[in-house]
């Protein structure tokens, strides 16, 4: 039985990565393509609290109680207090939110895996969220790397005859499936816990976690180079940073992020990415690339820098057996004049049309949105969307800096210029590694 209270026998902490071996392949993965394991980029919604406060997800609620085999109920929402019918193959599960609630049956589960678009090891600890389900109803999922700009490009090439049941990306890249007619509609158990701006009304998208750019700095590294903390982005052109500094490629949603963040810092926009290619300009003869994997690089001692998400620092800082925490920090940084620098990601899901394993689907949807698996996600610092539910961790960088630095941009907006926007930037970019 799955509660919706984090503190049961359902130890969210239970599923964390552990061990040196274990979590060097989980990093590796993270940004082979990684959901963005440099997957590509969510817009988003208002530029909200970072502390899981109800501003940015929505009204909290009372944690109330658990459901059966089906999932929990969701805080005493109209989804009720549901659960299983148990029986070998005719075990059966209520499911979904409102007027989507329905009944599946364990006949209705796949023989091999359920496909999810970039669930994977390595990204978003996903790999605990998976052996949790695997776990709780028997179902394995497939560990699909690659990034969600890819995984679109998948689902695309397959729209007569889809490999995945599930689209999982960048929110941005879930309501472009959307537009191109690859998704289909389902409102989840939780539905009504995620931000109105964050989920689509008909029930094609949801968000389930969000993210912000910042960087992540070897401070042993900086220490011996007489280095100080980065606070700005002007910071990062110093030769002594420049020369071993990293960014992600700009087609994954996290790589998008990162030149947003810059251009945005330094007064660019979505139909103005100069003042990104000057900053690549800037930086590009001391020695800075775009590369992946990057993780193991700055583990490994051969980058010093790197920009990314907050979560991929964090977890890098806490989560890693390879550095002390004392080796690595993270910074939330702004323009050199105090301007927005860091962007805020939504990630989230869409169901596909006409795809595999429908039910099983949706069995998997309403795990992702409960809040012992929405804890998961804080155990790697990826802010659940339903966060404002739950203990955020201490090790988060100050709300202040979240506060100076945040911002977010419009949904519609960058689904509108996002794909010219990438395109732009690779073709006029010094920077190596861009494709």
């Amino acid at each position: 039985m799955v509660s919706d209270d984090p503190t049961d026998a359902f130890s969210r902490r239970r599923f964390l990565i552990t061990g040196s071996a274990a979590t060097t392949v989980a990093l590796a993965g993270c940004i082979g393509g990684g959901d963005d394991g440099n997957g590509d980029s969510g817009g988003n919604g208002d530029s909200a609290s970072q502390n899981g406060d109800a501003s940015e997800n929505g009204d909290g609620g009372d944690n109330g109680g658990a459901g059966d085999n089906g999932g929990s109920s969701e805080n005493g929402g109209d989804d009720g207090d549901e659960g299983a019918t148990t029986g070998d193959d005719s075990e059966t599960f209520e499911v979904g939110h409102g007027e989507y609630r329905t009944t599946i049956s364990r006949e209705d589960f796949p023989d091999d895996q359920l496909v999810a678009y970039a669930v994977q090891t390595g990204w978003s600890n996903w790999g605990s969220v998976m052996e949790a389900f695997e776990a709780e109803y028997g179902i394995a999922l497939d560990d699909n790397q690659g990034s969600s700009g890819e995984k679109l490009r998948d689902a695309r090439a397959n729209a007569q005859n889809p490999q995945a049941s599930i689209f999982n990306g960048g929110y941005s890249f879930a309501i472009q499936a959307m537009n191109d007619g690859l998704t289909t509609d389902y409102k989840p158990k939780g539905w009504d816990k995620v931000p109105d701006e964050l989920k689509t009304d008909n029930g094609h998208c949801t968000a389930t976690r969000r993210m912000t750019t910042a960087v992540t700095y070897r401070r042993d590294v900086y220490d011996e180079r007489g280095l100080d903390a980065p606070e700005t982005w002007e910071d990062l052109k110093h030769p002594d940073i420049a020369q071993d500094l990293a960014f992600t490629p700009p087609h994954t949603a996290n790589g998008l992020a990162s030149a947003l963040s810059v251009n945005r810092a330094y007064g660019g926009g979505m139909d103005n990415v100069d003042p990104l290619i000057e900053y690549h300009e800037a930086i590009a003869e001391h020695g800075a690339d775009f590369r992946r994997n990057i993780e193991g690089d700055v583990t490994g001692g051969e980058i010093s820098t790197v920009v990314e998400y907050d979560y991929s620092g964090l977890n890098m800082k806490y989560n890693v057996d390879e550095l002390d925490e004392e080796q690595i920090d993270v910074a939330i940084v702004t323009g050199p004049n105090g301007e927005d620098g860091a962007m805020n990601v939504p990630y989230g899901y869409a169901p596909l049309a006409n795809a595999p394993n429908p039910e099983a689907a949706k069995l998997f949807m309403d795990f992702v949105l409960e809040l012992d698996t929405q804890a998961l996600f804080f155990d790697a610092f990826v802010r659940p969307i339903r966060a404002s539910e739950l203990d955020a961790p201490d090790q988060f960088p100050d709300q202040s800096a979240y506060d100076a630095a945040q911002f977010a941009i419009d949904t519609e907006q960058l689904v509108a210029n996002q794909e010219n926007v990438i395109a732009e930037i690779q073709d006029r970019t010094p920077l190596p590694g861009a494709q």
